[in-house]
């Protein structure tokens, strides 16, 4: 065989594919409206968002609200998944809705197409992403605010892209144990979900939860998509301490990192990239500097924008 027939075999081989996995996944985390500006700043993310991301091996772009659409493909085109974060900004009208909805859609015409890209809502996130796949609010009113909680697993969990590979210890302990923070005023009711067809349709139920009066959806994923929401919170156990409630115990740190482990290699599967070195190092997260915000709010750290 000569060297150039030798090197044509190697291309062919799934090592050198372009399919095969992406080991340097960037991952957008979108920033959200600050009730009150200050100092110039219009925008945050929670770092703690950015720090569940790290740990499990992704670097992270902050997503800025109120780009344009052409700025919002251009950064869709360079990382390799993104995170709604949980907050308190509108779902309905806002330049946190406003770039979420755009990044769904393109998402979602992206995984049409075979090019895979995932999405992650929290919390806040989670029901965004209801909305965007409905195009209706159908949020309802819960006792919810400073809650941990077990999770109430369905018959679905078990073969779920997301749990599927939790140690089955660690389902146990979160099936019994109160594991997952729940920070949240509106939710969306198991009666809700079971009487709208297109969020039926879309989102399997991986596990609800109860105030004591109503059940709501806790856990999803979507049957045909990367897309996935908790109305939990899988990095408060880890990475914030403001809250008593907030659950810190070994299972309940595993499940920040189970969880966390899981959307990375999701975002592993897809083959963006910047144009240049030069790009990637300009948008990355490692640009800007957290702020100590516990004295004033329930983030440990922000990055404002």
């Amino acid at each position: 065989m000569t060297s150039l027939s030798f090197c044509v075999f190697l291309l062919c081989l799934p090592f050198y594919s372009s399919a095969s996995t992406n080991d340097r996944p960037i991952i957008g985390v979108l920033a959200q409206d600050l009730r009150t500006p200050r100092e110039n700043y219009t925008s945050y993310i929670a770092a703690s968002y950015v720090k569940f991301l790290e740990s499990a091996g992704a670097r992270v772009v902050p997503v800025m609200i109120n780009k344009t659409a052409e700025e919002y493909k251009t950064l869709f085109n360079s990382i390799n998944g993104i995170l709604y974060p949980g907050g308190s900004a509108s779902i309905v009208s806002s330049g946190y809705q406003r770039a979420a909805k755009i990044f769904y859609e393109m998402a979602i015409e992206a995984n049409k197409k075979g090019n895979y890209f995932p999405v992650w809502g929290t919390c806040l996130g989670f029901e965004q992403l209801t909305l965007l796949t409905t195009g209706r609010l159908l949020l309802t009113r819960t006792n919810t605010t400073a809650v941990a909680l077990p999770l109430d697993f369905t018959d679905e969990a078990k073969d779920s892209r997301i749990f599927k590979g939790f140690p089955a210890e660690l389902m146990e302990d979160l099936a019994s144990e109160p594991l997952t923070d729940n920070s949240h005023k509106w939710s969306v009711s198991m009666l809700t979900y079971n009487t709208t067809e297109e969020l039926k349709k879309f989102y399997k139920v991986l596990s609800t939860n109860t105030d004591g009066d109503t059940e709501f959806v806790s856990t999803m994923e979507a049957y045909d998509y990367p897309i996935y929401g908790t109305q939990w919170h899988p990095e408060k156990n880890a990475f914030e301490w403001k809250k008593p409630h907030y659950p810190h115990s070994p299972s309940a740190i595993k499940t920040t990192f189970y969880t966390a482990d899981f959307f990375v290699n999701e975002a592993k599967k897809n083959r963006h990239r910047f144009q240049s070195e030069d790009d990637e190092s300009k948008a990355l997260i490692y640009n800007y500097s957290p702020v100590y915000t516990a004295t004033r709010s329930v983030f440990q750290q922000m990055y404002y924008f």
